[in-house]
């Protein structure tokens, strides 16, 4: 099941993609459950919004992918790693990425994200999957020359739309059969697959949850296969996951 949240006419509803309608729900489903209004509207009649708003955080797993097969075959065990941007950050589709005038290298990652559920503490590993609410795909935006600057990553990834989301949370999405794409401008810039991740989506949940309570709404990012590219005013960047949609933003200089 895919869910839109999305503006009609100055109301901020959610709904349910059926086709190219949207069957519009009473309130939020993570919340109110899927009951439905009784009205139907086109999905090219309304503006997609960011699926979820985080209701504490937003969580980036850190270098989750392995470069290719043979350094896979040779990697030693390791704990995930991971940082924090703001929920302030998140932006919807279509939403301009904003490149601030502190920096002049900013960087963008598609990468699948994990919409958790249910409030989540030391989950278990084996447990980890029942704490998701869905998946969407994400864009995590990085001032790379600030990250240097600074030394660590807090001020880099926080900038306000430095985390474009959407354009829906499909609700029975499985993570293991993950083809993405990252283009800027129509280019290719970053492509992968599930097979090369480090750690699997159980794994980094109860990880993450081992250390803060994850609560209804909270973000991970699962991190980016390849290197992230540069983009500039004017462009456009598109995430496509198989299965999701794609996610667009153009950027823009503040």
């Amino acid at each position: 099941m895919k869910i839109a949240r999305f503006n009609n006419d100055g109301l901020i509803s959610f709904g349910i993609i059926d086709d190219d309608e949207l069957v519009v729900l009473k309130g939020d489903p993570m919340f109110a459950g899927y009951d439905p209004t009784g009205q139907r509207v086109p999905v090219r009649d309304v503006k997609l919004l960011a699926p979820v708003i985080p209701r504490s955080k937003i969580v980036g797993m850190a270098w989750s992918y392995f470069a290719d097969e043979d350094e896979q075959s040779v990697a030693m065990d390791s704990e995930p790693r991971f940082f924090l941007k703001p929920n302030t950050a998140v932006v919807g589709p279509g939403d301009p990425i904003v490149l601030p005038a502190a920096s002049r290298d900013v960087r963008v990652e598609g990468e699948l994200a994990i919409v958790i559920g249910k409030i989540t503490k030391n989950v278990s590993v084996l447990d980890a999957e029942d704490s998701i609410f869905g998946y969407t795909i994400a864009n995590d935006v990085t001032a790379v020359d600030l990250r240097e600057r600074d030394g660590h990553l807090t001020r880099a990834k926080s900038f306000d739309s430095f985390c474009p989301l959407g354009p829906v949370i499909d609700t029975e999405f499985d993570w293991t059969g993950l083809s993405i794409e990252s283009r800027i401008n129509g280019e290719t810039f970053q492509e992968g697959t599930a097979a090369l991740l480090k750690h699997t989506v159980a794994e980094m949940i109860s990880f993450v949850s081992g250390v803060f309570t994850l609560l209804p709404g909270d973000v991970i990012l699962t991190g980016a296969p390849g290197r992230a590219r540069a983009v500039a005013d004017g462009d456009t960047v598109q995430v496509e996951i198989a299965g999701i949609g794609v996610l667009s933003n153009p950027v823009r200089r503040a």
